[in-house]
C-alpha cells in the first residue's frame, strides 16, 4: 500500500484519530501529514486522506477508518 496523506487542517475535524488508530494497529503503514493536500472543498465537508493520487472521505472518523482498514486488508 501506498503512503497515507493526512491534511493538516483534516487532523483537526476529526481524522488525527484516524491517524493515531492506523498508527497503533498498522505500524508498518506509512503516514504523513502535509500542510495542505489542495483538496480544500473535501476537507472543509468531511473526513479525508489521499493514498497516491485517490481521495478517501468519509461523513465520520470512524467511516474513514472502515474504509481504510477494508483497503489495508
Amino acid at each position: 500500500m501506498k503512503k497515507i496523506k493526512y491534511c493538516c487542517r483534516n487532523l483537526k475535524k476529526g481524522s488525527k484519530i484516524v491517524y493515531n488508530t492506523i498508527k497503533a494497529e498498522f505500524p508498518d503503514i506509512k503516514q504523513k501529514e502535509k500542510d495542505c493536500l489542495g483538496c480544500c472543498k473535501l476537507c472543509s465537508k468531511q473526513c479525508f486522506v489521499m493514498i497516491g493520487k485517490s481521495e478517501i472521505t468519509a461523513a465520520s472518523p470512524d467511516l474513514l477508518y472502515g474504509r481504510l482498514k477494508h483497503l489495508i486488508g
